[in-house]
């Protein structure tokens, strides 16, 4: 059996076409969001200083940001990075990924249609998700099914 290129890239952009539609969600919306966001990252008492200690000019942070969601949100492919590779030695656990989607939550209803916030927080819960158990497996703990980890003092 051989896939067929076109056949999936027209697949792809039909459903890209329809989240739009049903959506708005755009690059620019992608944009918005994402800088609204970070603006509070940075403002935050908890999860600001572990991104102040890594990130000293913040346009090709968010840069990469925009492309990860644009990949995340419309199939572009335009995200190339290793998030997890990035996150696994931070001093972070879920208290932090609490916060960091709380943040993302509010920033989504602020700034997007509802439609869009609402695909926005799906997407966002995964990601954190993702990256709290592949921060705990990087640091030796094994979470069980709604286990969160606690990082070690």
């Amino acid at each position: 059996m051989t896939l067929d290129i076109d056949d999936a890239a027209a697949r792809r952009a039909q459903i890209v076409d329809k989240l739009r539609a049903e959506t708005g969600v755009d690059e620019k919306v992608i944009e918005t969001l994402i800088r609204a966001f970070y603006t509070r990252v940075r403002a935050d008492d908890l999860i600001g200083p572990v991104f102040a200690a890594r990130i000293d000019d913040w346009e090709p942070h968010l840069q990469k940001m925009f492309a990860f969601w644009s990949s995340l949100m419309l199939m572009t492919g335009a995200y190339h990075g290793q998030p997890m590779r990035l996150h696994a030695p931070l001093p972070i656990d879920g208290a932090h990924f609490d916060r960091w989607l709380r943040l993302f939550e509010e920033t989504a209803h602020d700034i997007c249609p509802p439609g869009a916030a609402s695909l926005f927080i799906e997407r966002a819960r995964r990601v954190a998700e993702s990256l709290e158990l592949g921060v705990a497996v990087s640091n030796g703990a094994l979470l069980g099914k709604g286990e969160r980890y606690k990082r070690s003092a």
